[in-house]
């Protein structure tokens, strides 16, 4: 990566965690009133469900206490403007914007992976069904180009391209769950980088981006500023994949063992199939290649992970979301997994589909790195 121009300079060593937090809690507060301005001028419904996916409200409308997110996007866009030595205020139309487009991937993400659990409660579609969730998520993509209409076409380009490469992504790592585990097809980690870059780090490099863009940065810091958010959004995503196997839930509010279940090609996994140590550790790409018939719902309300299904709910309540399985359809081949996944230790002498790549990845975190085969 090039070297940043001045005024941005790269911090000696990394900030503690309370600065951390204050920074993210500065950077939120900064944005909320915008942020907020822009979900009231959607649908009343609509406005709703994006209102619970940040955590605002309940269903229904009620206020909440939960938490919601981070915010890191939209720190992201504040520190890029600051970084370029413009207030924080000239940043915040490029951060609703990002933050909006957030909220919109994961409405559509939680949908697409079946998750029904985020920040420690339902998701969108799991509260309001799918077809609402898919129209909260319109509706927010939506508002962020509206956002950013009057910015500019440098700050519209960085935007689209984002999004452009956000599908890129987000397709790529949906095609990646039919391609084989081993041989010639099989994914490699150079291939995961790219989709990641393109999946999670094309935002976060998009947000500190537009920051500074819409803080008067020159080019070339621009540019350097994308390049460096894609870059983190690489060890995002791996991290977030790490979390989405031995995760605990009650810390990271959100649920444990879908990527393994879907058989998807995360960053674990991958790392633990193309090390040379893999065949000494129980044979994993045997293990994730091999189905197994469906014994039941046994995910919270009964529903089989994965099955795309949709319909009214029994008594003629909420629409359902994905998995309300056809009457006298064909079960769909899936993976069972324990009832608890907490810890890799406890995790890999409780199911035959988890140990093996347990074993293999926790063995070669400890013996020799995850480079690339190739």
């Amino acid at each position: 990566m090039s070297a940043l121009p001045t005024p941005v300079r790269a911090p000696e060593s990394a900030p503690p965690a309370a600065d951390v937090h204050r920074t993210l809690e500065r950077c939120r507060a900064l944005v909320a009133p915008a942020l907020r301005d822009a979900v009231a001028g959607t649908h009343p419904w609509v406005g709703e469900m994006a209102a619970y996916s940040f955590g605002w409200c309940e269903v229904g409308g009620a206020p909440s206490r939960s938490s919601g997110g981070k915010g890191v996007r939209q720190a992201l866009a504040v520190l890029g403007a600051e970084a370029s030595g413009a207030p924080g205020g000239a940043a915040v139309r490029g951060a609703v914007a990002v933050e909006l487009v957030h909220a919109f991937s994961l409405l559509h993400d939680d949908i697409m992976d079946g998750d029904e659990a985020r920040r420690r409660r339902p998701t969108v579609w799991k509260a309001y069904g799918t077809g609402p969730a898919v129209l909260a998520g319109d509706a927010l993509f939506a508002l962020a180009v509206e956002t950013l209409a009057d910015a500019g076409a440098p700050a519209m380009r960085l935007l689209s391209r984002a999004l452009r490469d956000l599908v890129h992504g987000q397709a790529d790592d949906l095609l990646y769950a039919s391609r084989p585990w081993t041989g010639p097809e099989r994914v490699r980690l150079r291939e995961y980088r790219t989709m990641a870059e393109h999946k999670t780090g094309a935002l976060l490099g998009c947000a500190v981006a537009l920051g500074a863009a819409l803080g008067g940065a020159p080019p070339a810091t621009v540019a350097a500023l994308d390049r460096a958010g894609r870059h983190l959004g690489v060890a995002f995503q791996a991290v977030d994949d790490v979390l989405g196997i031995w995760g605990d839930p009650a810390v990271t509010g959100k649920p444990v063992h879908g990527d393994l279940r879907e058989r998807k090609k995360t960053f674990p996994v991958l790392a633990a199939l193309d090390s040379p140590t893999a065949g000494r550790h129980g044979r994993p790409a045997a293990v994730v290649r091999r189905p197994v018939r469906d014994r039941g719902p046994d995910r919270p309300g009964g529903r089989p992970h994965g099955d795309p299904g949709g319909g009214p709910a029994p008594g003629g309540g909420r629409p359902r979301g994905p998995g309300r399985r056809t009457p006298g359809a064909r079960p769909r081949r899936r993976t069972a997994l324990p009832a608890r996944f907490r810890d890799p230790p406890r995790a890999v002498s409780v199911t035959p589909l988890v140990k093996p790549v347990a074993d293999t990845i926790r063995c070669e975190l400890a013996e020799s790195g995850t480079g690339d085969s190739d």
